[in-house]
C-alpha cells in the first residue's frame, strides 16, 4: 500500500482554523472592523512564521516513521497531539500579539 503524501497537518489545520476565526471577537476601542481585522492578519501571519518550522519538522518526522506509527497503531494519536501543540502554540502567539496592540478578547 503505497502512502499518501499530503500537506503538513498542522499547518493546514492551523490555517483552517484562523480562516474560521476571522478577527476572533478581539476588540479596541476607536478601532473599526476594518482595522481589527488587519491588526488581526498581522499577528496571525506572525504566528504562521512562528510555528511553521515546528509543522515541518512534525510533517517531517511523520513522513519517515509512517510505517512504524502504522504498524503500532498510533499514527492517528500522534498527529492529533502535534496538530494541538501547533495549534496552542499559534493561538498564544496570536493571543499575545494582540493584547501586545491593545486588544483585548470579548464584546466591548
Amino acid at each position: 500500500m503505497m502512502a499518501r503524501r499530503h500537506a503538513p497537518f498542522p499547518v493546514a489545520c492551523l490555517l483552517v482554523l484562523c480562516a474560521c476565526a476571522g478577527a476572533g471577537g478581539w476588540t479596541k476601542a476607536g478601532a473599526d472592523q476594518a482595522a481589527v481585522r488587519q491588526e488581526y492578519e498581522d499577528c496571525r501571519a506572525l504566528a504562521d512564521t512562528a510555528v511553521r518550522t515546528d509543522a515541518d519538522i512534525d510533517h517531517d518526522i511523520a513522513a519517515s516513521r509512517a510505517n512504524d506509527w502504522q504498524r503500532a497503531g498510533i499514527v492517528r494519536v500522534e498527529s492529533q497531539v502535534m496538530h494541538e501543540h501547533t495549534r496552542d502554540r499559534a493561538a498564544a502567539i496570536i493571543g499575545n500579539c494582540m493584547r501586545s496592540k491593545g486588544f483585548r478578547e470579548g464584546k466591548p
